[in-house]
C-alpha cells in the first residue's frame, strides 16, 4: 500500500501570485492530492483559505514548488 505524504509547508517561501486581479498567497501543498492552501487577498482585505488544483497555477508558480 502507498505511504500518506504529508503536507508541505510552504508560507516561510512567501510564493504569491495574481489572478484576474486577486492575488493568491501559497500556503501549503497536499502532495497525495496535488492541491494547494492559499490565503486569498482581494483589493488588500484577506478573504479567507482556499484550497485550489495544481493544475491551475501559473507555469513560473508551478516550475517554483516542484510536486516530484
Amino acid at each position: 500500500m502507498a505511504k500518506k505524504q504529508k503536507s508541505i509547508e510552504l508560507s516561510d517561501k512567501n510564493i504569491s501570485f495574481n489572478i484576474l486581479n486577486v492575488e493568491y498567497r501559497v500556503i501549503r501543498f497536499y502532495p497525495s492530492k496535488m492541491t494547494l492552501d492559499v490565503m486569498v487577498h482581494e483589493d488588500g482585505v484577506k478573504q479567507g483559505v482556499r484550497d485550489i488544483p495544481f493544475a491551475h497555477l501559473p507555469k513560473d508558480i508551478k516550475k517554483l514548488i516542484k510536486p516530484n
